[in-house]
């Protein structure tokens, strides 16, 4: 069973995780490695699904700002 206060300690670094995954510099860091980049010759309906899915997080990260 988990005390109170390490529930808390879970739930203050599982946020602080979340905060530095949705910086624009992690996101800007995470574009320069290779795994993140989209390839030339990636297909067009996954291109625009990935375009899609990049408007919906910057959406969501403006929500979460204001």
């Amino acid at each position: 069973m988990m005390t109170r206060n390490k529930a808390e300690n879970g739930e203050r670094l599982a946020a602080e995780v979340r905060r530095q995954f949705g910086a624009e510099a992690m996101t800007r860091f995470l574009r320069t490695l290779p795994a993140f980049r989209i390839e030339a010759d990636t297909h067009d309906r996954f291109r625009q699904l990935l375009d899609r899915l990049d408007r919906t997080e910057a959406g969501d990260a403006r929500l979460r700002r204001q």
